[in-house]
């Protein structure tokens, strides 16, 4: 995965899960994607030397709808769960594997019901008006997205389907390449 923090060398980082994972220069990810069972995935994210950096668990496709990251030693990092019955399907990530609104961050939903191109609205925890704090554009088809704050962009990530991964035998993987910017 390539991000890409675009602006000054002044403009702080944003923080929405921990410091741990906010980095000030470019990045080079690897995604291993397994499928486990018609509903259900796992996702192992390695960065470039071959360490695991997070691994995520769950399926879109079973009732729960949510999806477990976590850090290389198997502790919750975070915790994704689609709302059901909603137009415009949101997904509420919670810190940890709570489900308390003290443990919120953050809120991502489509922008429109009904889209042509796909766009997330990001509202963070304490955010209570109807003007998401973030928005990303792209989709998974076109093979990159931008993460944006207002007017600008804040991050760039670029993916890349590679055939045999340098890593791993027998898998598909997403190379992902991060752009952070100056």
């Amino acid at each position: 995965m390539a991000i890409q923090r675009l602006g000054g060398d002044d403009d702080p980082i944003i923080s929405v899960v921990a410091e741990r994972f906010c980095l000030p220069y470019a990045a080079e990810l690897l995604v291993k994607k397994k499928v486990q069972a018609f509903s259900n995935a796992h996702y192992d994210v390695y960065d470039a030397t071959g360490n695991i950096l997070l691994q995520i668990d769950g399926g879109v496709w079973n009732l729960k709808r949510k999806r477990v990251m976590r850090d290389p030693a198997g502790l919750p990092v975070l915790t994704m769960r689609e709302k059901a019955f909603t137009w415009r399907h949101q997904w509420l990530i919670h810190q940890g594997e709570g489900s308390d609104s003290k443990d919120l961050l953050c809120t991502v939903q489509t922008s429109h019901a009904l889209q042509i191109k796909r766009r997330l609205d990001v509202f963070l925890a304490g955010n209570q008006t109807k003007d998401c704090d973030f928005h990303i554009t792209g989709s998974l088809s076109s093979l990159s997205f931008k993460v944006h704050k207002g007017n600008s962009v804040l991050a760039e990530v670029l993916i890349q389907r590679i055939k045999k991964p340098l890593l791993f035998k027998n898998a598909k993987s997403l190379y992902l390449h991060c752009l952070h910017g100056p």
